[in-house]
């Protein structure tokens, strides 16, 4: 079910009026996509950002505007990187009967049994590109590592895929992995100091000064 947000249709575009929005707590955006002409709104940011938070990036989100609601996803924003505020919001309009390619982040789950042994857990890809139509896509992709001793991974190949969307990775990618702890005593002398000191001590009894 799609979750809902308002949104006012803006015909001044002029810099001044787009300080007052932002001033007033909402931010400039466009609605386009799906056969729609480009329509220039203004939301609430608290509201948007409340929404991505509680209902992912991937979220189909029914767009007031001015009565009219159309399903949209959050395409893009702009970001104030002084002031962490939100600038800008792009919405694409989508066709819910029509599959799309979105990236789904992947979270893990668990402590890999060889992380326990010393291993290192290392996860290469932190999202996954995945095709589905807009009311399948999954939120996240979780993936239980528990089982993991050190030298296993998980690869695209390994996960099974959802019913309802497919995953696009490469099939031989590797997800996560857990790798066996990095060993340097072998490449340090046993004794580091033995052919650094001497030369120290003769350099101070030639009187001689280091710039």
């Amino acid at each position: 079910m799609a979750v809902k947000l308002k949104a006012n249709l803006r015909e001044d575009l002029s810099k001044s009026n787009t300080h007052q929005l932002r001033d007033g707590g909402f931010i400039p955006a466009v609605v386009y996509g799906h056969n729609k002409q480009p329509r220039t709104v203004s939301v609430n940011s608290i509201d948007l950002l409340k929404t991505v938070r509680d209902e992912g990036r991937n979220a189909i989100i029914s767009l007031d505007v001015d009565g009219d609601s159309v399903d949209v996803m959050l395409h893009d924003y702009q970001v104030d990187p002084l002031k962490d505020q939100l600038l800008h919001a792009d919405f694409y309009v989508v066709n819910m009967s029509q599959e799309m390619d979105v990236s789904v982040p992947v979270h893990l789950e668990g402590e890999a049994i060889g992380s326990k042994e010393g291993g290192v857990l290392q996860q290469p890809m932190y999202e996954l590109l995945v095709r589905a139509k807009p009311a399948d896509i999954p939120e996240e992709i979780l993936i239980d590592v528990s089982g993991l001793n050190v030298g296993d991974s998980v690869m695209v190949s390994d996960l099974k895929d959802g019913k309802n969307y497919e995953v696009l990775e490469d099939e031989n990618t590797t997800i996560v992995t857990v790798t066996a702890p990095d060993t340097t005593e072998d490449l340090e002398p046993s004794d580091p100091d033995a052919d650094i000191e001497p030369e120290l001590v003769d350099q101070k009894g030639d009187n001689t000064e280091e710039e």
